[in-house]
């Protein structure tokens, strides 16, 4: 089952000409670095590239961000060049400028073909503030590089739940539109918020409140079937529907300030009687061996640390036969073998699912470890902006594509 395209009311690359253009591309590059500055995982990366590779007839500038300010990884983006180097044909050069003199010569002496990489837009102060586009449409960043540039094209769904001014600032005044990775990341997700036949959203990992949110919205608007929760996020089910989880679960909720979702989790217990599936047995961390304890025997002592196997079969049999599936979080401690089980085998049952969707970094890792991307319908790039789409929040990078077409279409 593929997604089902409905007339699309932001442009997409099909709607322009990009031979010889000079083109502002915001890619989302962001990448997990390590000690000596080197990037250990390019899978952003390598996710622009049917979007470059669509651009290579134009004049290509890319605009992306690494980490931010006070971080240890908020560093140049020279590596991200040198890396994207090795995938495409054209020459990548990298300038140390944003919107300087020294990057708009080098835009302004382009040719056909080839790609500029500009400096980290966050080391311009400008560009972290939480603004409307109009707004950022007078910040320096967009009045000095919209007047050298043609076309503006946003690829960096992962920040599009952001109203910063790469992402935004350049919509009012250039035409604008999706990139192919943002045009998919939408496609298959209102795919997964259209629900239609058995829905089955699969909801884990440690941010309990996003998953509230989406549980919320999903059961409200009749999109899911059902929730199956694992994780910390079903401990907070767990509890909320009055099983004793133990004092390492209970603490673990505390330290982490998510003892007021357990109310939140009851509210959503009461309205959707049935709807929220919990697990049936857990796998605790005895002394760093697994055990499983079934639901009836808690409390217990140590931490839940996994989904048991009566659970696993129960969810993966549901997930096997669903028309679509929707995964975010992992279902335990995955990192830890004795505790991937529950991660593991619902990502394989999701693979059988007709049409599938998995968000969140930690499942997208997962996916990647089991060498099973290319049997999932979408592995989506975004984090919290997945979660934020999912849970039905205003997305202010795709509301900003949405008005630059109304604006043209006047």
């Amino acid at each position: 089952m593929g997604c089902i395209v409905m007339e699309r009311d932001y442009y997409t690359m099909d709607d322009f000409s990009f031979d010889g253009k000079t083109v502002l591309l915001r890619v989302e590059f962001n990448s997990p670095m390590g000690p000596k500055g080197e990037i250990l995982d390019d899978k952003r990366i390598r996710e622009s590239l049917p979007t470059i590779k669509g651009l290579e007839d134009s004049k290509l500038v890319l605009l992306a961000h690494q980490s931010r300010p006070g971080k240890k990884d908020f560093t140049t983006m020279e590596e991200h060049a040198r890396r994207l180097q090795k995938y495409v044909k054209q020459n990548v050069r990298y300038v140390d400028d944003i919107f300087g003199w020294n990057a708009r010569s080098h835009i302004m002496n382009m040719e056909k073909g080839d790609v500029l990489m500009l400096e980290n837009v966050r080391f311009y102060s400008e560009e972290t503030l939480e603004q409307s586009p109009e707004a950022h449409s007078k910040t320096h960043l967009v009045k000095k590089l919209a007047p050298v540039a043609q076309i503006f094209l946003n690829d960096a769904f992962g920040a599009s739940h952001r109203s910063q001014c790469s992402l935004v600032g350049f919509t009012p005044v250039l035409p604008s539109g999706a990139g192919r990775l943002m045009e998919k990341e939408i496609d298959s997700l209102n795919e997964a918020l259209t629900g239609g036949g058995e829905t089955i959203y699969v909801l884990g990992g440690a941010k309990v409140d996003d998953s509230i949110s989406v549980t919320k919205n999903v059961l409200e608007k009749k999109i899911a079937s059902k929730v199956l929760v694992t994780g910390v996020v079903a401990n907070v089910f767990m509890a909320a529907s009055g099983i004793r989880i133990g004092k390492p679960n209970m603490d673990f909720l505390e330290k982490n300030d998510y003892i007021g979702q357990i109310d939140l989790a009851k509210t959503i217990l009461k309205a959707f009687d049935g709807k929220v599936v919990l697990p049936s047995d857990v796998a605790i961390n005895k002394d760093g061996k697994r055990e499983e304890i079934n639901v009836m025997d808690l409390p217990t002592d140590y931490l839940i640390s996994d989904i048991g196997q009566a659970t696993i079969l129960s969810f993966s049999d549901m997930i096997r036969h669903a028309d679509k599936v929707i995964i975010n979080g992992p279902s335990g401690i995955f990192e830890n073998p004795e505790f991937s089980a529950g991660t593991n085998d619902i990502l394989m049952a999701a693979t059988r699912a007709k049409f599938s969707v998995i968000g969140g970094g930690h499942s997208s890792a997962a996916v990647e470890q089991l060498g099973i991307e290319d049997r999932i319908s979408h592995v989506s790039t975004g984090g919290g902006a997945c979660i934020d789409f999912l849970s039905g929040k205003n997305m202010p990078a795709i509301e900003a594509l949405k008005a630059a077409k109304a604006r043209i279409q006047k």
